[in-house]
């Protein structure tokens, strides 16, 4: 849950082409439990070990009575900055201009409000082999993947290559990628072209979840879309898999018709 709070928030930021330069962390419960509080802070610390940024302060407040035995609350915020003339441009996306998505460690830290009521429901064993020898557990709680340090390297390597980033938090696919999208413009996704994790899919199942409000709610193993022009996107995937990123071309930018949504899942 460290490591979420810090990605949250370094990855929102990076969108714009912002680097990451420090964090503060706010840790709030009614007694402190020291073994708790050193584990969350050691997951914000290697968060910000992995965003590139200084971990310089926090807050940590007993409030007796404020919140029930062994719960605690968190918040966050990182400061970044970009020079004004390397802002991602987005209102540069043509028809035409490929989305590269970025595959995403699982649900990211959104959903989980559907995630925990059909894990009630189903009543799993969370701790049996679920897949790729990890148990359910881990699938659920495996951190958000902080893409700070491949993108920015891009950013500086190759300006102007990036059009336009989207980290796909709560919204999912159809109401996170519209939000970087000129007018004109929108985006169609092949469903078919990526990997979706086996999570999902036991997801969709067991709480019988149409698809599109799959899309809507989970990143469905996207955790990051990157826009380039067709003539770069090898390049940039190819760069992103020497990083270490599983990536795919997910995806056109086409002309948008009167009426017509700005995010397809198709």
């Amino acid at each position: 849950v460290g490591q979420d709070l810090v990605a949250m928030s370094v990855n929102d930021i990076l969108v714009q082409g912002a680097e990451p330069l420090f964090f503060l962390d706010y840790f709030a419960c009614g007694r402190l439990d020291v073994d708790t509080a050193a584990t969350v802070i050691k997951g914000i610390a290697e968060g910000c070990e992995l965003a590139g940024c200084a971990l310089i302060g926090g807050e940590t407040a007993e409030m007796p009575d404020m919140y029930p035995p062994g719960e605690y609350d968190l918040a966050g915020f990182t400061v970044g900055a970009v020079e004004k003339s390397k802002l991602v441009d987005s209102g540069k996306l043509r028809a035409g201009d490929v989305l590269i998505g970025i595959a995403s460690s699982g649900p990211h830290s959104n959903g989980y409000s559907l995630v925990r009521k059909i894990v009630e429901r189903a009543n799993p064993e969370m701790n049996a082999p679920f897949a790729d020898g990890i148990t359910l557990a881990d699938a659920v709680m495996a951190p958000t993947r902080i893409y700070v340090k491949p993108l920015l390297h891009m950013l500086r390597e190759w300006p102007g290559v990036i059009k336009g980033m989207a980290h796909i938090t709560g919204g999912g696919l159809t109401e996170n990628v519209p939000r970087v999208l000129p007018d004109n413009c929108t985006a169609l996704l092949e469903k078919s072209q990526w990997t979706r994790p086996a999570l999902f899919d036991w997801l969709q199942h067991e709480g019988k979840v149409e698809d599109a409000e799959m899309h809507r709610v989970f990143n469905c193993g996207i955790g990051m879309v990157v826009m380039v022009g067709a003539d770069n996107a090898g390049h940039a995937m190819e760069e992103l898999r020497k990083a270490g990123e599983s990536v795919f071309k997910i995806g056109l930018i086409a002309n948008r018709r009167d009426g017509q949504a700005q995010t397809m899942v198709i």
